[in-house]
């Protein structure tokens, strides 16, 4: 069994990388609008076309030193590092969630995640189309839910409204400065994903760790004050399907031994 499980999560580690690679090519490619399938893949300073061996994800930058093979210009460490942590994050998924649906739905929100999140950082835009991504992503697992006759569907209906309507709401009430339409659109997808317990703690998990880090930022870069929202969000996203069960459960049992020692008091 243990066998049979290291077989496989090495094969979605490959997958994982290797999707990870098209994620380099999304994240340079949509910001400035090119076309991102059939057009083949180059080095960005002499414009030289890339052979198969110089696509091998991860072990062709390692092998070439990170330089362009023909013009010797560096080659930015984040195309492994998108690929690793694509890779990563895939593993996990198939550790947490097994051979399932829901693993493969998880692999495709982690993509989504990582490539949208590097633009959001770059541009404080969020393509439209991941968001999308993310929504068909959620309606599988609704859908999914309902035909296995679980009760538990509407929660991610609910899922759905819970966080992106009050941020809906901030948006309006702030004319737009308060928070992005591209922020409100993933927390309303990546809600029908998750469900409504765990998109609240991935908005309270990403509201936190861009208060720390930002403000952090600031003082130690001198980073103006204004954010983008998209990578914390992510982050709060990717911490909630890996552990929020067990931060859910934990924190309710907390409450719960709290309660009973203040009755017994």
């Amino acid at each position: 069994m243990f066998e049979f499980r290291l077989y496989i999560g090495i094969i979605v580690f490959l997958f994982g990388i290797t999707v990870g690679s098209f994620l380099n090519v999304l994240i340079y490619r949509i910001p400035k609008k090119e076309e991102f399938v059939k057009t083949r893949s180059h080095c960005m300073s002499c414009g030289y076309q890339l052979e198969w061996y110089d696509l091998i994800p991860i072990f062709s930058w390692l092998s070439l030193g990170g330089k362009c093979r023909k013009c010797k210009s560096k080659i930015s460490a984040q195309y492994p590092l998108i690929e690793l942590l694509n890779g990563i994050l895939w593993l996990l998924s198939f550790l947490f969630y097994d051979l399932t649906i829901t693993t493969l739905l998880f692999c495709g929100l982690f993509s989504s995640l990582i490539a949208l999140s590097v633009i959001d950082f770059r541009t404080y835009e969020i393509p439209v189309g991941f968001n999308i991504f993310i929504l068909v992503l959620g309606t599988i697992r609704v859908v999914c839910e309902f035909i296995n006759d679980h009760n538990s569907w509407p929660e991610y209906i609910i899922g759905l409204v819970s966080v992106s309507v009050p941020l809906l709401l901030i948006f309006y009430a702030t004319k737009g400065r308060g928070i992005g339409g591209g922020d409100i659109k993933l927390m309303g997808a990546a809600g029908l994903l998750l469900g409504w317990k765990l998109i609240v703690l991935a908005f309270f998990l990403g509201c936190l760790l861009g208060s720390v880090i930002h403000l952090t930022r600031m003082k130690v870069s001198g980073e103006s004050h204004v954010l983008a929202m998209g990578p914390y969000l992510s982050a709060g996203i990717v911490i909630a399907v890996l552990i929020g069960e067990r931060i859910i459960s934990g924190y309710f049992g907390y409450l719960d031994r709290l309660l009973a020692g203040f009755i017994l008091f």
